[in-house]
């Protein structure tokens, strides 16, 4: 292995790093705006995530502030795959922010809030040598070269990278109010012809290896007023690969000389897509070039998955959040799109936010307390106060919590009607998977629980929480009944990726038919033949290995990316449980479980009549619920060995 290979980093992106709030009303006024979406920016960090998406080990130089804005930056970094040893907690400034709104095709106003920002105090003792070395290329960005500290402290990782046999890359970036040359308000401006940046830029072009910017940055980095001169002022000044973005037309890469003719440079494949919101695309754009360039792509390879990068970014409202995932892009190449507005084309989107989904969970095992109608009943057989129903969810959450030991895999079903003190409770805990259901208890056809326009409520949700929906659903229900409420599904699935939370389906046939070894794989395919793809289905164990693999199939075919399928219980004794679990061995398409009854009957009936403490009812159910982790895990032991 050669030492470039061994070196564990394949891209540090220094520079600018901080928090988008982008308006979510398109064609408004950033006056006019009443919410917005949050999300990591600033060109080097905005690449990070991007190449990182993109199948490179990518790490971010920078600072961001102690408080919760520079905490966000970390860990949404981390989630990302980004590597932060390079990332600098800086005790006394705030985290950068960006404030935009897309008033049309044309107009994006954006507010830089950075004055003495966490990241434009990045010093060269920042800049630490073993860590540049650890990669294979570093890439600067143009604002950070306008302040002496910062620019001090790219020269010295630029010096850095180079004696380590490393690569160096500009991008440009070229923002003429962070420079001082505009106010507070032209944060959009993109050109201002400046002797003071031309010069400052022109002593860093000797040392790049990649040169990357839009013609107008182009011309800033060159001091020229004609792009074919600026080119050539570059070259003269540097041997590096030369990248035009050029927006709608794609871009040119120039090596060596550069001819009379601005046409004549490797030309990647274009993509004619709808703008939507400009901001991001040349990160997008840099980070697909960056994954060919260094991949070792063709420079057309690398020229062709950089425009398709930023055709995703261009046609997305969002930075970092838009840019695809290298599953994401050779899907698109493979197969194209009908939508040149690429924020509507259903496939892209699903491979997408499957690919993009903030955590792994490769196994969940969960105990169920969403229970409503089963609990208010066994509080009136007691003679209790319905109102107790809450503490004694809460009381369930700690059981759980003993049980994971702040160990991953665990998790709970919620509810909201008698569970809000349960899922304070859970955010306590160390626990980390959470679903909430909105079905309305017993109903059929099915009806949300709250108010049928479900989407109002699912967006003041925490985006960590899961939706839960439970459909008796049996593939030979009559035709009306079964269209209503396939269009509630599809009404859910729509508003869930919407507002960017997961769903979890229910089916339960086997109350209202027979279920046999097709009964299941019968409705999946109806439902996937609507476009429903949820992130989990919830399912009535199978009397089969023939049934589960018939459901793995159906599974596979129409969306390989879903998290799995996880058992219900419906109140069976934990041995037959524990035979369910044994019978999904061969059953790969089966993560977990999650069961409610079989662990909170016995503890419910006797805490609601008095004749239990607290204790002994957390001890009790945290005793069933490990016995029932416990048959999980040596059920997937088995299958293991």
């Amino acid at each position: 292995m050669s030492e470039a290979n061994a070196r564990r980093l394949d891209v540090i992106t220094m520079g600018r790093a901080s928090v988008d709030l982008y308006g979510q009303q398109i064609g408004s006024r950033l006056e006019d705006v009443t919410s917005f979406a949050k999300s990591v920016g600033g060109c080097p960090a905005n690449i990070a995530i991007g190449t990182a998406r993109l199948g490179l080990r990518s790490a971010l130089l920078t600072r961001v502030g102690d408080e919760q804005m520079g905490r966000f930056i970390r860990e949404q970094m981390q989630r990302e795959g980004v590597v932060v040893d390079g990332l600098v907690t800086d005790p006394t400034r705030l985290t950068a922010l960006a404030i935009l709104s897309v008033e049309n095709d044309k107009s994006f106003p954006l507010l830089f809030y950075r004055e003495n920002c966490a990241d434009m105090a990045l010093s060269e003792d920042d800049v630490d040598a073993e860590f540049v070395a650890s990669a294979r290329a570093l890439v600067v960005t143009g604002t950070h070269f306008s302040r002496p500290n910062t620019d001090a402290a790219q020269r010295k990782a630029m010096r850095l990278m180079k004696k380590a046999g490393g690569k160096v890359v500009l991008d440009i970036d070229y923002r003429p109010n962070l420079w001082g040359l505009a106010g507070h308000a032209a944060g959009d401006n993109r050109y201002i012809a400046s002797e003071r940046v031309s010069n400052q830029m022109k002593t860093v072009l000797a040392d790049c290896d990649l040169i990357v910017g839009t013609e107008e940055e182009v011309l800033i980095a060159s001091g020229e007023s004609e792009l074919l001169s600026a080119l050539r002022t570059i070259r003269a000044l540097s041997p590096a690969t030369i990248v035009l973005k050029r927006g709608p037309m794609g871009c040119i890469v120039y090596e060596g000389p550069i001819s009379d003719d601005l046409e004549d440079g490797i030309v990647g494949e274009g993509f004619p897509i709808e703008v939507y919101n400009v901001l991001g695309a040349g990160d997008a754009f840099m980070s697909g070039f960056l994954r060919g360039w260094l991949g070792g792509e063709s420079l057309a390879t690398a020229a062709t998955w950089a425009n398709a990068c930023g055709a995703f970014a261009v046609s997305r409202l969002l930075c970092s959040p838009e840019i695809p995932t290298f599953e994401e892009l050779q899907f698109f190449l493979k197969h194209g799109s009908p939508h040149r507005a690429l924020r509507k084309d259903e496939a892209i989107n699903h491979v997408h936010w499957a690919t993009n989904r903030r955590r792994d969970i490769p196994s969940l095992m969960a105990l169920a307390v969403d229970h409503r109608i089963q609990l208010e009943e066994i509080a009136r057989k007691a003679g209790a106060d319905p109102s107790r129903i809450a503490a004694f969810k809460v009381l369930a959450v700690k059981a759980a919590a003993q049980v994971a030991a702040g160990r991953d895999g665990y998790g709970m079903l919620i509810d909201e009607k008698h569970g809000r003190e349960a899922l304070f409770e859970f955010a306590r805990s160390s626990m980390t998977w959470l679903g909430r259901p909105v079905e309305l208890p017993g109903s059929r056809p099915l009806r949300f629980e709250f108010s049928q326009d479900i989407g109002s409520q699912l967006s003041e949700w925490p985006v960590d929480h899961c939706i839960k929906c439970l459909c008796f659903y049996h593939p030979d229900d009559p035709a009306e009944l079964k269209a209503e409420q396939q269009q509630k599904l599809r009404a859910l699935f729509d508003a869930a990726r919407k507002v960017g939370r997961e769903l979890l389906i229910e089916i339960i046939a086997g109350k209202h038919g027979a279920l046999d070894e097709d009964t299941i794989p019968r409705a999946l395919e109806e439902l996937y033949a609507l476009g429903i793809k949820p992130d989990w289905w919830k399912l009535e164990p199978q009397a089969s290995s023939t049934a589960w693999g018939a459901i793995g199939a159906v599974i596979e075919n129409h969306d390989p990316w879903c998290r799995g399928v996880v058992l219900l219980g419906l109140e069976a004794p934990q041995d037959e449980l524990a035979a369910a679990f044994a019978a999904t061995a061969d059953a790969p398409v089966v993560k977990g479980f999650a069961v409610g009854r079989t662990i909170f009957v016995d503890a419910a009936e006797q805490w609601f009549a008095g004749r239990i403490s607290d204790e002994a009812a957390v001890a009790d159910m945290a005793e069933r619920f490990e016995k029932l982790t416990e048959a999980w895990l040596a059920a997937r032991d088995k299958k293991a060995a």
